[in-house]
């Protein structure tokens, strides 16, 4: 039977963790403070804004919501954020991404301090994550490389290979599973023979964001499967970039959708933020 890896399970591990830090550094006088900014009115950036908020709380992290019209200029949000750098009772600083068209993604990301980047894509953090210095990590990957410790599975001397190279997570997943010792391969839309070189992964990272892409064709026996898609189907339910039913009788271990990855990276902010005031 393979082990179906629970992403709720390990992100409330991690929470609990949390909560007793940020009781202690109440008892040292200090608030962990998260503030979460969101243009517009995206039902998707809704849902998860709410999801940090109800994380916030149960951890016992002081949230500021700022939630903004659609048609809020660039500039204005840049002062909102300028203002939030300043202020010593905020530690980390969130903008819900994606933003509305007339704002630019990369100007807004630049503009938090990088000790206060608590997703981790602030050039400087992905900088540090390059060359192995302290920084923020992107939480989606930090949560996959708990996932994997805590499920008792060695990633040192692994063939790994991560299937997407997006700045949020092909790019620092492959780098993490460096720093893990992994032997990493990374593919995406040009890659040629994809099916040949998935098969030579004892640990599979699959990121593309098609529905079922990945039958058992593309795994190798025994293989650990990483979900990181998820879209609806056609009967509305829920599922990853990896075809489930027909992978789980050939891998060692898996992550579901829902349940798996996703818990994790709400997880994995709180843990960013927690850092952010014990800094």
């Amino acid at each position: 039977m393979a082990l179906r890896i629970d992403g709720k399970m390990i992100s409330a591990q991690i929470k609990d963790e949390l909560k007793e830090k940020v009781a202690k550094l109440k008892e040292e006088g200090k608030t962990v403070t998260l503030a979460v900014i969101q243009v517009g009115n995206d039902p998707a950036s809704t849902v998860y804004v709410g999801n940090k908020k109800k994380a916030c709380a149960y951890i016992g992290i002081r949230s500021l919501a700022y939630e903004l019209p659609e048609e809020t200029k660039e500039e204005e949000l840049l002062e909102l954020i300028a203002s939030l750098n300043k202020r010593e009772d905020v530690h980390g600083i969130l903008v819900q991404l994606p933003l509305p068209g007339h704002i630019r993604e990369d100007q807004v990301i630049r503009a938090i301090d990088p000790k206060k980047d608590v997703d981790g894509f602030h050039p400087q953090s992905v900088g540090a994550l390059s060359i192995g210095e302290k920084g923020f990590v992107s939480c989606t990957p930090a949560g996959i490389i708990q996932l994997l410790k805590r499920s008792g599975i060695a990633i040192e001397g692994k063939e790994c290979v991560v299937v997407g190279r997006s700045n949020i997570v092909g790019k620092p997943m492959a780098m993490l599973l460096l720093r893990e010792n992994g032997t990493v391969t990374v593919c995406h839309s040009r890659t040629r023979n994809l099916k040949e070189v998935c098969r030579r992964a004892d640990i599979l990272v699959a990121a593309i964001g098609k529905p079922k892409f990945f039958d058992h064709e593309y795994i190798k026996e025994g293989a650990v499967v990483i979900d990181v898609g998820i879209h609806r189907n056609e009967n509305n339910k829920l599922c990853g970039d990896v075809d489930y039913d027909d992978v789980y009788p050939h891998v060692s271990a898996i992550t579901p959708v829902p349940g798996g990855v996703g818990p994790m990276t709400i997880a994995m902010l709180m843990y960013n933020c927690v850092q952010a005031a014990e800094m």
